[in-house]
């Protein structure tokens, strides 16, 4: 086997592993449930032997092989949960994955452990608030990349204190004013045009 090809395969477990760690909490609600609960209530998960991984998983975690038996079985299993989904990934999707990858491991420590905060706070959100996070940045990312630049700048032209009574205001308004401010935002928006 090539150096290029062992390169592939150590940074594909790699990636995936760093997927695990980040979006299986979100992606089950059982490893939410078992967050909040006392350790002694849940018993303690069983490993997934080498052996009962598809072969398919096998290859893709065989960095892992020789050390798998050594990992913590909730570890094993985030990781044999994550090898499946890259799986099931387009080759676009993980090319994707990979570039994000790549930017993570390329941030500061610093910014890494805020990242790791912000996640955390969200996790904390209500469900509904969750969801309404995701809308918004969904929403965001289908703006053209100019209106997309353009919000960055007015948001980082603020001081910390306008953002927080931008953010308090926000958060504070029924839906009818939300779409108020939204009205006053497109029409200033298209009057600065």
């Amino acid at each position: 086997m090539n150096m290029n090809m062992t390169n592939t395969r150590i940074m594909t477990a790699l990636l995936v592993s760093a997927c695990l760690l980040c979006l299986a909490p979100v992606a089950s609600p059982a490893a939410n449930a078992s967050t909040a609960a006392p350790a002694t209530a849940a018993p303690p998960a069983a490993g997934v032997p080498w052996s009962q991984l598809a072969p398919e998983q096998q290859r893709v975690l065989a960095p892992y092989r020789e050390r798998w038996h050594q990992l913590p079985p909730e570890r094993q299993q985030a990781i044999a949960r994550g090898a499946e989904r890259w799986q099931q990934m387009t080759p676009e999707q993980q090319q994707q994955a990979q570039q994000r990858f790549q930017q993570w491991r390329s941030l500061p420590p610093e910014e890494r452990q805020k990242a790791r905060q912000r996640y955390q706070q969200f996790r904390e959100l209500p469900p509904e608030d969750q969801q309404r996070l995701r809308e918004g940045f969904h929403k965001y990312q289908s703006l053209p990349p100019e209106q997309r630049e353009q919000l960055r700048e007015r948001w980082q032209d603020m001081t910390p204190e306008q953002r927080q009574k931008m953010k308090e205001r926000w958060q504070d308004a029924t839906p009818e004013q939300r779409e108020k401010i939204r009205e006053k935002a497109k029409k200033r928006k298209h009057d600065d045009g």
